[in-house]
């Protein structure tokens, strides 16, 4: 499967929620750079300043792969997020939860001929991504876009 479609659970189609948010950048890096450093949460916080404390909690490296659990901060939320979908090179997506929010981050990778387009897609339901989007209607996108900035630059770096 290599689409610009993320495909998501019923119950977090962007139709069904009340945030949705979506940031894509190109990158001369491969897809395989990109998702070497995508896969590898617990060095995220090297180029990401919003994810914290990153822990994998049932199994013995740091990559994620289908069904990885790994808990986390981001945005002041700790959550507990689990890989729902796991394509190596092309798409990553999981399912976090944490007090007041549920999520769905899905990523894909698009190769073309100068390396790749890489796109994030996030949805959400829950009172704290609504008071959120009240006070800050457009940190999830900025913050977004500074994840796929550094992980573009970390990418292109080898």
């Amino acid at each position: 499967m290599n689409s610009d479609k993320i495909i998501y659970p019923a119950r977090f189609e962007p139709s069904n929620c009340p945030i949705f948010v979506r940031n894509e950048i190109e990158s001369n890096a491969t897809p395989e750079k990109v998702w070497f450093w995508l896969t590898n949460a617990t060095a995220w916080n090297e180029w990401y300043f919003n994810a914290l404390n990153i822990e994998i909690t049932n199994q013995h490296n740091n990559y994620l792969m289908a069904g990885t659990r790994f808990n986390w901060k981001t945005s002041g939320v700790n959550l507990k997020s689990e890989v729902k979908e796991f394509i190596p090179y092309q798409h990553l997506a999981w399912e976090a939860r944490g007090t007041g929010i549920s999520a769905y981050h899905a990523w894909l990778i698009i190769p073309n001929k100068n390396g790749c387009k890489i796109i994030t897609e996030e949805t959400q339901h829950g009172w704290y991504c609504r008071l959120g989007k009240l006070l800050m209607p457009n940190r999830m996108f900025k913050y977004h876009q500074i994840w796929l900035e550094g992980l573009k630059t970390r990418a292109e770096k080898e």
